[in-house]
């Protein structure tokens, strides 16, 4: 009897990005990392694909990439954070999904997803067609194939859904067990119950759809993929393997297809090392021929299906109520407080469809006297995101507009189009799966929301944002202080908001601290500087000029006037307006210029309130990635002489603080914080240095471990993982250069002896391709430098538990 086994994993973030920055902003719950996108790639997604394959001594044999050899998704607002975000991973996806084509019979491992996840069975039509479209393009876009397969948010499903993916070429999706009603043997006359979860999952089945179109679906094994995501099944590769496997039966009489699906996330971000469990779950099934691997548009294609299916209508995998979990207060949750209650997801869901609905014939009739089919255009406009250069998008409207356009017009049509986009952004699932509707997820759908809200002032003629917050006031937070969805509007997401003159209040204040080039960008704008003066006074600055700000998305511009005054520290007071001609400019700089070399600060303040108008700005107005790093600039002095006299107490009191460590008498609080401080911002510093001075390390941290100071371990091992990277590097780029190895080795060699751990994980990588590429060089030479050169490379791999040669 033929047995397969396929493994899918569900790689998936809810998109994240600032909706009118399109950027992610700093994350302080990933610290060390920027954001939790950064954070699950460093733990899943590169982990996935460059896994560990160890020998008998737990040494790396082999370092193998997964994904070319499981069946896989991945969101594609995922995939376009990778791409700017993490190239490497992004094209080792890439990669192996052309490697899975060369291994199962030309069939691609990857699979499409519904562009933003959204529940399908819960939209209407036209956003779930444009979904599906979108999901596709956005495919053939990055794999240069057409999909397969095509993966629904949360397997929701229903005959409308499943109708569209047939209707747009997709052969087959993949769902949950409990989501299968009846079967029976294709052209049998009766049906078999199999509700409950009790339908035979080794077996591709046929659903015949009202339109007279069919589709293939897979129903994964509900309980192995359960004990994969829940039980602790990746403690063990062998123990996957044999849980696979033994889903297998003599009784059946077809090829049977064992396959599980869960989050691909389960591989090392829910589970750590669950990524070589994978690897090695998958090896032990392919080198003792238990079976073989599959993916399943090769299954498809080898074993057509037999028998038809019917399925739950508005039924997924992670609801026992259906879809109910992403509109009402059905009791799935994900550990809430006591107490706690999801009626706000109805409510919630209400708002979001008034607004929809209420924009949407607007934008027809409205963009319709721009584009031949608003609706057809949108669905084209994925194109446009994927590329928005300015042939990609004179391409798009060469296709669309109904005639041609004036510079204003096209701006309105990418206008209506990001509302559109906007108004699909925010229905991501991820805003009703948690507990709370102060929750980031849900918070974060509901400034899309407010972006529409945006735009269709800004373009329809219309204010909809008293209504729809009035709507949002009916969903009631479990947190007394966030109130409702009225109070969260006003608290996270009108805040948010961003238009031309608060990018241009950025440019301004984050110029006085870095200098711009002449065409520069910030997150989703391009900046021009025209002009920029500059004056000094003691600590005092003043910067005065123009620029011209555009939208990268909409094409929206601006010409805008600034002027900033900074008094030292966090004090900063300026204003933008919108530039009224060189005269009044030149008047303008004139006065303030001579105002503040007088040293009168509150009039330059009172003349910047005057001339501005009262758009004034501070250091809250920049955006949080910047804030962040002009505060560190302002606080670097501050912190350099706290750091001075915390310095002079710790030597002054270190004998002292030693002998109450030989007793075991806890020192003073302020003796202990001033040693905590000094040490641990020392070893950042000698970490960061291009040079490390070895020697200062060691003592520092044997002063720590003296004196019993706790060290910031997430955040020195972060800064130790980049400095060695940063060496390796280097000595890959100097293949000769044994002292470069040397160093490597000692810094390892201290990292063993650390009191917290340091993720070798890119080192390691960074040594395999080293050593594919100049080891066997080195070691057929035979002069001293390149015996040298092996002996400290296969020292250095020691270390590192990497199997040489």
């Amino acid at each position: 009897m033929d047995r397969y086994v396929c493994i899918h994993g569900h790689f998936y973030q809810p998109p994240r990005e600032n909706p009118w920055l399109e950027a992610i902003e700093a994350q302080e719950s990933a610290y060390p990392y920027h954001d939790w996108n950064e954070r699950i790639a460093s733990e899943c997604y590169e982990a996935n694909s460059a896994s560990r394959v160890l020998d008998d001594r737990k040494r790396i044999e082999r370092i193998v990439n997964n994904y070319a050899s499981i069946s896989f998704n991945f969101g594609p607002t995922l995939l376009s954070w990778m791409e700017e975000k993490d190239p490497e991973t992004y094209t080792a996806i890439q990669e192996a999904d052309r490697e899975s084509q060369a291994r199962f019979s030309g069939h691609g491992s990857a699979l499409a997803q519904v562009y933003n996840h959204m529940i399908l069975p819960l939209a209407n039509r036209r956003d779930r067609r444009t979904q599906v479209i979108w999901g596709i393009r956005d495919f053939q876009h990055r794999f240069g194939r057409s999909p397969e397969g095509l993966w629904l948010a949360e397997t929701a499903a229903d005959a409308e859904s499943l109708d569209i993916l047939a209707e747009q070429g997709i052969r087959f999706t993949i769902l949950a067990q409990n989501q299968a009603r009846r079967t029976r043997r294709s052209e049998a006359r009766h049906w078999r119950d199999v509700g409950g979860g009790r339908v035979d999952p080794t077996m591709p089945y046929e659903i015949r759809l009202p339109s007279g179109r069919s589709i293939a679906v897979f129903f994964y094994d509900g309980p192995i993929s359960r004990a994969v995501a829940f039980e602790g099944l990746l403690r063990s590769g062998v123990r996957l393997a044999n849980r696979i496997l033994g889903a297998s039966s003599e009784s059946r009489s077809w090829p049977e297809l064992l396959h599980i699906a869960t989050d691909g996330e389960t591989y090392g971000h829910h589970h750590r090392h669950g990524e070589m469990a994978l690897t090695y779950a998958l090896q032990h099934i392919e080198n003792n021929g238990l079976a073989r691997l599959t993916n399943y548009g090769e299954h498809l294609d080898r074993f057509k299906p037999t028998h038809q299916a019917e399925i739950f209508e508005k039924s997924s995998w992670s609801c026992a109520h259906g879809v109910d979990r992403w509109w009402s207060d059905c009791g799935c949750n994900s550990g809430m407080q006591p107490g706690w209650n999801q009626a706000w997801r109805t409510p919630l869901r209400n708002a979001l469809d008034w607004l929809r609905d209420d924009l949407a014939p607007r934008y027809e009739k409205a963009a319709g006297r721009l584009l031949r089919d608003p609706w057809a255009a949108r669905d084209d406009y994925i194109d446009v995101i994927l590329d928005r250069s300015p042939e990609s998008v004179g391409r798009f409207l060469e296709r669309h507009a109904a005639r041609p356009l004036e510079d204003g017009e096209r701006i309105e049509v990418f206008k209506h189009l990001e509302l559109q986009r906007h108004a699909m952004l925010m229905y991501t699932s991820c805003g009703w799966f948690f507990d709370e509707l102060s929750g980031i997820e849900t918070v974060q759908v509901i400034q899309y929301a407010g972006r529409a809200v945006q735009l269709a002032r800004e373009i329809l003629g219309i204010d909809p944002e008293p209504q729809f917050v009035a709507k949002l006031a009916e969903a009631k937070s479990n947190v007394p202080e966030h109130g409702d969805g009225a109070r969260i509007y006003e608290k996270f997401v009108k805040p948010a908001m961003v238009d031309l003159l608060k990018v241009g209040a950025h440019y301004a204040v984050s110029s006085l601290f870095k200098d711009y080039e002449r065409e520069d960008r910030i997150y989703c704008y391009a900046v021009t500087k025209h002009h920029a003066h500059r004056t000094w006074a003691g600590r005092g600055r003043l910067l005065v000029g123009h620029a011209t700000v555009t939208s990268k998305i909409t094409g929206e511009s601006g010409h805008l006037s600034y002027g900033v005054l900074h008094l030292g520290d966090h004090n900063v007071h300026g204003g933008v307006r919108s530039f009224r001609g060189e005269e009044a400019f030149g008047a303008f700089v004139k006065e303030i210029d001579a105002t503040f070399k007088r040293g009168d600060f509150p009039a330059v303040i009172r003349l910047l309130d005057h001339h501005f108008q009262g758009a004034t700005y501070s250091l809250k107005s920049l955006f949080r990635d910047e804030q962040r790093d002009i505060l560190h600039q302002i606080l670097e002095a501050t912190l350099a002489e706290t750091e001075t006299r915390f310095r002079q107490i710790y030597e002054t009191h270190v004998p002292l603080m030693r002998f109450l460590a030989d007793l075991g008498t806890a020192p003073p609080k302020a003796l202990h914080t001033a040693a905590e401080f000094v040490l641990n911002a020392g070893l950042r510093r000698a970490f960061r240095k291009e040079t490390i001075d070895l020697e200062l390390v060691r003592g520092l941290l044997d002063s720590a471990a003296s004196e019993k100071v706790a060290l910031d371990g997430p955040g020195l091992a972060f800064a130790i993982e980049k400095a060695l990277e940063r060496l390796m590097e280097r000595a890959a780029n100097e293949p000769g250069d044994v002292s470069a190895l040397k160093m490597i080795e000692s810094i390892v060699l201290l990292v063993q002896s650390l009191p917290f751990e340091v993720d070798l994980w890119r080192m390691q990588n960074l040594y395999d391709r080293m050593m594919k590429r100049f080891y066997p060089e080195f070691r057929s030479r035979a002069d001293e430098e390149g015996r040298a050169w092996v002996a400290t490379f296969v020292s250095l791999g020691e270390l590192l538990s990497m199997r040489v040669g």
